[in-house]
């Protein structure tokens, strides 16, 4: 995913349809107006790009980073809060969805309410833990509780067998755990080791407190939650380990999954779950269930329940009274993002009915603010990539004419979803109304969990989207071989289509999101897929070979940067999306070679066509942020600090270093066998 925030804006960054170049001056030039003009090129990019902009606009408190996608983030926040606002004033039909859409506001917006609610909403359910009484008890709460939203170690998801795009199976995954993620269980760097005293010594008791144990109880009980989160972590699978999706695949009949886990009977439990049409499991890390069955016969009833306790309220923190909200932001919030406040309600409700109820909003967004001409124009830039991308296959001089002709076809067959769904899913059987902020949120919980586990038995929905029309976000995914961009990802804040040139559109929106999500489909992971979506290998041995050769070298150029004090990137997580950000560049560059803009080599405020096509590409990464949230990203994501998303690939390319005058000598400079060449 290219990434993580919403926005939205003017939804119109696309080639025009003539081949006028607009010349902005200096204030308006999107680019330009960004620049570090003290910083050198050479030295580092990413400064000179985007250090103007950086030095004025400072970290808001609410935030952990600040940049581009904030920008627009806001817009899209306004855009939804009027229909928000205006679903309030409408006398809407009960089961409409502007009724939906007002009622869950209003139920976020009361926080008196909300106050004198307190725990009650979740009365019935700290009930069920205390009558908890054996194993058999504990996984019927388990069950009961995975369908309103509550997490455990059973991790459950359906969707498409990787070996079998056409059925939708049942997966267990690791889970289970309050950390981001296994490594803050064991690292014992400063930064980490003091989240997890914090986590342990203070969040964990205090929020069973809060709970409604009495402190004495809290403490014992925080102690054996962390015991049991470390002992899960200690079986969870690392980051990089996670991305191979063979070793992630291990297909179960029940019968084999009872005997893996003993002292679970699967079957029933799948039953109390709602899950009846399977009978195979895929299972993601078999040995983290081998942990979970040891612990069910080792830890106390005592035990379970205080974790079972934790995660209810961890659950829906967000959503309850003061004390337990301020808690859960402080720790998650302030130590691990290194926020100073909380954002406003407003914004904070927004954005979880976004999150619940997405297509709703998105169905009024895109009438508002993305038409059906809008939406042919991204489709036309997403050929002009394809197109591009083929001509680069056919002149590849490491690959056979055997996988030649499989990446072609693999390529020609990627599915473009880009805009907003052709069809929209049906909330009519979910209830909202005005009585409660969490009970909404349950609901919407119970809706989403039975949506996905109606799809086991059924055809594969090939038209379905997993991201609204509103997320500045992007995905490829390998099951069904496509591509999906939303309307709101190709988005420049505060900018007309027509104020903006091909050089910044090529580089902004060609490589950093459609380049970028094509070349998924031929990345470390992505590339072990076939054209019809199924893992399956379809290289030759030598071209495998001579493949994981350009990895290697990426893998090493990225584990030598140095992020946060003693902290690496993390060169073999974050390998598919390094290679698919030098894969968007390197087409998207070739692309714009073929514009009227690049040919004339018309320079606008000083800047050539070829440095305007890299800044627009560096423009994407726009923004800053703090050591929390850098050393949370270090450890937890797939992705490469933005900085080293401009400055890491650029390093590899020789039409870089024309631009903008890189020598040896300059940090950016690398030699010439070093320089990492895929796609």
């Amino acid at each position: 995913m290219k990434k993580y925030v919403f926005l939205a804006g003017v939804l119109a960054l696309i080639i025009s349809a003539c081949s006028r170049t607009p010349n902005p001056g200096p204030e308006q030039d999107v680019v330009y107006k960004n620049l570090d003009t003290t910083a050198y090129p050479g030295k580092d990019f990413f400064s000179y790009a985007n250090g103007g902009w950086i030095k004025n606009n400072p970290i808001p408190a609410a935030y952990s980073s600040w940049g581009i996608g904030n920008l627009v983030t806001e817009e899209i926040r306004n855009q939804l809060k009027k229909i928000n606002e205006d679903a309030l004033k409408a006398q809407a039909e009960k089961g409409s969805n502007t009724q939906k859409i007002g009622d869950f506001y209003a139920s976020g917006m009361d926080s008196t309410k909300i106050e004198k609610q307190g725990l009650t909403t979740l009365k019935a359910q700290f009930e069920q833990i205390e009558q908890i009484k054996d194993v058999a008890g504990l996984l019927n709460v388990i069950a009961a509780f995975q369908k309103m939203g509550v997490g455990s170690f059973i991790n459950i998801g359906v969707y498409q067998d990787a070996k079998n795009s056409e059925n939708i199976a049942l997966h267990l995954w690791q889970g289970g755990i309050g950390l981001p993620n296994r490594d803050y269980y064991f690292n014992n760097d400063k930064k980490t080791s003091d989240i997890r005293k914090d986590y342990a010594e203070v969040h964990l008791p205090t929020m069973l407190k809060l709970s409604g144990l009495s402190e004495a109880e809290a403490k014992k009980a925080g102690e054996s939650v962390f015991e049991i989160e470390k002992s899960l972590a200690a079986q969870s699978r690392k980051l990089e380990d996670l991305r191979d999706p063979y070793a992630n695949y291990n297909k179960m009949a029940l019968s084999q999954l009872d005997a893996l886990s003993p002292a679970i009977k699967w079957s029933p439990l799948f039953t109390k779950m709602n899950i009846k049409k399977v009978d195979s499991v895929i299972v993601g890390q078999p040995e983290f269930y081998k942990e979970v069955d040891k612990l069910l016969k080792s830890r106390s009833i005592a035990d379970w329940k205080a974790y079972l306790r934790w995660n209810l309220i961890s659950s829906f923190a967000a959503y309850l009274n003061k004390d337990v909200d301020n808690e859960n932001f402080r720790f998650y919030g302030k130590v691990i993002s290194g926020k100073k406040e909380q954002l406003p309600r407003w914004k904070r409700v927004l954005d979880t009915e976004n999150s619940l109820m997405g297509e709703v909003l998105g169905q009024l967004f895109v009438k508002e603010y993305f038409p059906a001409k809008t939406k042919k124009r991204y489709e036309k830039l997403v050929e002009a990539i394809r197109e591009t991308y083929a001509e680069r296959i056919q002149e590849l001089d490491w690959m056979s004419v055997a996988t030649k002709q499989k990446a072609l076809d693999k390529l020609k067959k990627i599915t473009p979803k880009v805009g907003y769904p052709e069809k929209w899913k049906d909330f009519s059987s979910l209830e909202i109304n005005r009585d409660s902020y969490v009970g909404n949120i349950i609901r919407a919980n119970q809706f989403w969990y039975q949506y996905q586990i109606n799809k086991l038995g059924k055809p594969v929905d090939r038209t379905e989207w997993d991201m609204t029309p509103q997320t500045y976000n992007a995905y490829y995914n390998p099951s069904n071989n496509e591509i999906v961009l939303p309307a709101a990802i190709f988005t420049i804040s505060g900018m007309r289509d027509e104020e903006v040139d091909d050089a910044v559109v090529y580089g902004y929106a060609g490589a950093s999101t459609i380049g970028h999500e094509i070349t998924h489909g031929f990345d470390d992971q992505g590339r072990q897929y076939d054209a019809e979506g199924n893992l399956k290998n379809w290289w030759t041995k030598a071209d495998e070979e001579k493949f994981n050769l350009g990895a290697e070298m990426m893998v090493k150029q990225f584990n030598d940067y140095v992020v946060l004090d003693s902290m690496h990137v993390n060169g073999k997580a974050t390998l598919g999306e390094n290679i698919a950000d030098l894969g968007g560049i390197v087409l998207g560059y070739e692309a714009f070679k073929k514009t009227e803009q690049f040919k004339s080599g018309k320079k606008i405020n000083g800047l050539s066509p070829q440095q305007r096509y890299f800044l627009g590409y560096a423009l994407g990464w726009l923004g800053s942020q703090r050591d929390e949230r850098l050393a949370n990203q270090i450890l937890t994501d797939v992705h490469s600090p933005a900085n080293l998303r401009v400055n890491g690939p650029f390093a590899n390319l020789p039409e870089f270093y024309e631009a903008f005058g890189i020598k040896q000598g300059d940090a950016m400079w690398r030699p010439e066998k070093l320089r990492v060449k895929i796609w």
